[in-house]
């Protein structure tokens, strides 16, 4: 027997109400009877019937319409205590009885049918808004659309795996007693990209309509998912092929010079029958020297950038006398007095650096304030120790860096503008950031005010050695 929209639990009800609000109804309308009360009692059991009706639908109206009419018919119409129809009106009474009953429980089983459909559709737009925010949180589409499923489905677990049976997401635990889960294809028929099963529950009708839902919810995760890893994968491959082009672009224009100068030179020298004089040979020498040395520390620095890269530099830290490293790198770029301001503080306690990678990054430091000041305006070096770091800053007034422009100067092979190929390979501030921080600093750019830019290097103070015991003596002990 169908129960219709309202299920077996408000059918029962219905049962329940009319057995046992039906015998005591006449009960209290046979104590009262007479004649003239006839009319309320036959309103009094078509109101039951309703009540009936509105509680578990058609079938137990139908049976309160008839028990009540044989019970009318029984205890209130003469002959009374004998069921006959000695009337045609008797007969119309209980025909009355039955339609309304049919009519009201038609009316209760649509209105249900409504409210369940509305019920279904508020699941679905609320499991689908509670998906959607959480993939606007930053969630991964899938393990929240598996999620979501096993809360929506009251499963006790769910999974979703590809087809060859790696798992893509999980929620919750599947049972041990070895029932099978109800799975659902994910994708088109045609081309299958996964299955979701739900452990541990039972889905109705509506159920797996939902369910369907979910399931082309989770397609399109999955084909966004593999199209954000594609596009990601391309990204790379761009950057990639762009650091290649630019090293390409970078040893053709500035590895060409050197390297042609050096052959020429040589090829000078060893010209056969040449009369060079001494000083042609001199000169040749020179030239061959300075390309060769220019050559070598064009390699150096592709070598140092791929060991930054690569996450291998070596560093020896040692403490260090900051204003013993600048003067040393002002020494090496033979830069003169006049395009120096010196402020270094002579108190500055030992820095924690390595003393070959921090001099190079002075050097890299200076080259570059000194190629952008403009004559007149010299380059700014101060050192000064902040809490446990110690800081040297070099300050030029040149053009300085456009703003959102100072990370990208740190990329390599990367001149900002400069097309000066004897620049080098536009890794000398990759170089220098790279080194500081595999000391544990940091290389800070700003702006300079009135103009310029300004590159703060960061270091740690060494630790202060402890005292010899044989020093740490009170005073007297030897007395």
């Amino acid at each position: 027997m169908s129960t219709g929209a309202l299920g077996r639990g408000r059918m029962t009800a219905g049962f329940a109400v009319a057995l046992a609000v039906g015998p005591l109804l006449s009960w209290l309308l046979f104590t009262v009877a007479h004649e003239e009360t006839l009319a309320v009692n036959v309103l009094a059991y078509q109101l039951l019937v309703v009540v009936v009706a509105l509680i578990g639908g058609i079938w137990p109206a139908l049976f309160t319409a008839v028990l009540s009419g044989f019970t009318l018919n029984f205890l209130f119409l003469h002959p009374l205590f004998t069921i006959t129809i000695a009337s045609p009106t008797h007969a119309l009474s209980l025909v009355f009885y039955v339609a309304s009953a049919v009519l009201v429980s038609w009316i209760v089983d649509q209105a249900a049918r409504r409210a369940r459909a509305a019920e279904r559709a508020a699941a679905e737009a609320e499991l689908l808004a509670s998906i959607s925010g959480s993939v606007l949180r930053g969630e991964s589409a899938a393990q929240a659309l598996v999620t979501r499923a096993r809360e929506a489905f009251h499963a006790t677990g769910a999974r979703l795996v590809d087809l060859d049976g790696r798992m893509i997401a999980a929620d919750g635990e599947p049972p041990r007693d070895g029932r099978a889960p109800y799975s659902v294809t994910v994708g088109a028929a045609r081309t299958p990209r996964a299955t979701l099963e739900l452990h541990g529950t039972r889905l109705g009708e509506s159920e797996r309509r939902l369910l369907t839902v979910v399931s082309a919810q989770l397609g399109a995760a999955l084909e966004h998912q593999r199209l954000t890893e594609a596009a990601r994968e391309a990204d790379a491959l761009a950057a990639a092929d762009s650091v290649r082009t630019a090293l390409l672009s970078a040893v053709s224009h500035d590895l060409r010079r050197p390297l042609a100068s050096a052959v020429a030179a040589v090829g000078g020298l060893r010209a056969p029958g040449s009369t060079l004089s001494e000083a042609d040979r001199t000169e040749l020498l020179a030239t061959a020297d300075e390309s060769l040395r220019t050559l070598s520390t064009l390699v150096a620095d592709l070598l140092d950038v791929s060991r930054i890269e690569a996450g291998v530099l070596a560093v020896s830290a040692a403490p260090l006398d900051a204003e013993e490293v600048v003067l040393a790198a002002a020494d090496e770029l033979k830069l003169p007095p006049e395009r120096l301001d010196l402020a270094l503080d002579p108190h500055m306690p030992p820095l924690s650096a390595d003393p070959v990678l921090l001099q190079r990054v002075i050097v890299n430091l200076l080259a570059n304030a000194d190629r952008h000041s403009p004559a007149g305006s010299p380059v700014r070096i101060e050192t000064y120790a902040s809490g446990r770091c110690g800081r040297i800053r070099v300050v030029d007034h040149g053009p300085g860096v456009p703003a959102g422009k100072q990370d990208e100067m740190f990329a390599p092979f990367q001149r900002m503008g400069d097309t000066d190929n004897s620049a080098g390979l536009g890794l000398g501030l990759a170089l220098s950031r790279g080194f500081t921080e595999g000391m544990g600093g940091t290389l800070t750019p700003s702006d300079t005010p009135r103009g310029g830019l300004t590159m703060t290097v960061e270091l740690p103070l060494a630790e202060p050695r402890p005292r010899h015991p044989a020093a740490a003596t009170e005073p007297g002990a030897d007395e």
